[in-house]
């Protein structure tokens, strides 16, 4: 049941793999492992995707790595195993990038990334800090989390869902943001849940825990 972080140079990935290591060990799995093999994520049992920076940037970055992103589709499309995006890692699971110019995503959640329009102009942008969930719909990814509980974000662009099945759920910054998508194996948060805190730890755990 190895469980592999994507490493392709896009943010400090040293907080995640704590948290990861510690829900893994705290739930008797195999060690986490962090490679930019695709090899490994060839192997892996679930794959998690983090991401930090601009869209165009990471989905770059990615694919400058010879067979990982190929690696990643055959886990998903073809062995359906559990896959976890975070931040950006979340908003390349969409169709679509829009920030600075358009660039495709892995297209498994319908829908493109926006920024952020809040209607109060006092709000911000990018979204930094804490924020409360509201929970839309259930996913096992959620036993344990409920609405009113804080996640930890920093961003100014967004995932805007074309199917409303896919949205697990959001929060309110002068308006609706999404915080969490789903779809078959697929879960993407835009928060950072290795830095959230008990919600945050209870959403790896879950995520460790999943067999769908």
């Amino acid at each position: 049941m190895t469980t592999v972080l994507v490493d392709y140079d896009s943010g400090n990935l040293h907080s995640a793999e704590k948290a990861f290591q510690r829900m893994a060990l705290e739930g008797g799995h195999d060690p986490v492992i962090v490679s930019n093999r695709p090899e490994d994520v060839a192997r892996a049992s679930r794959v998690v995707l983090p991401g930090d920076g601009a869209f165009p940037a990471c989905r770059r970055g990615l694919q400058e790595i010879d067979g990982l992103e190929e690696a990643i589709i055959e886990a998903v499309e073809k062995r359906a195993i559990p896959f976890l995006g975070i931040c950006v890692g979340m908003q390349m699971l969409t169709s679509w990038g829009r920030e600075y110019e358009d660039v495709a995503g892995f297209d498994w959640v319908a829908g493109e990334v926006v920024k952020i329009t809040p209607s109060d102009e006092s709000l911000k942008v990018p979204h930094m800090g804490w924020n409360d969930l509201i929970i839309d719909q259930p996913h096992p990814l959620l036993e344990g989390i409920k609405s009113g509980d804080h996640a930890y974000f920093v961003h100014s662009y967004h995932m805007r869902v074309a199917k409303q099945a896919d949205l697990l759920a959001h929060v309110d910054y002068g308006g609706d943001v999404t915080a969490i998508v789903g779809r078959d194996t697929v879960v993407g948060t835009q928060f950072h849940p290795e830095k959230s805190q008990s919600a945050g730890l209870r959403l790896i755990a879950n995520f460790l825990n999943w067999a769908p």
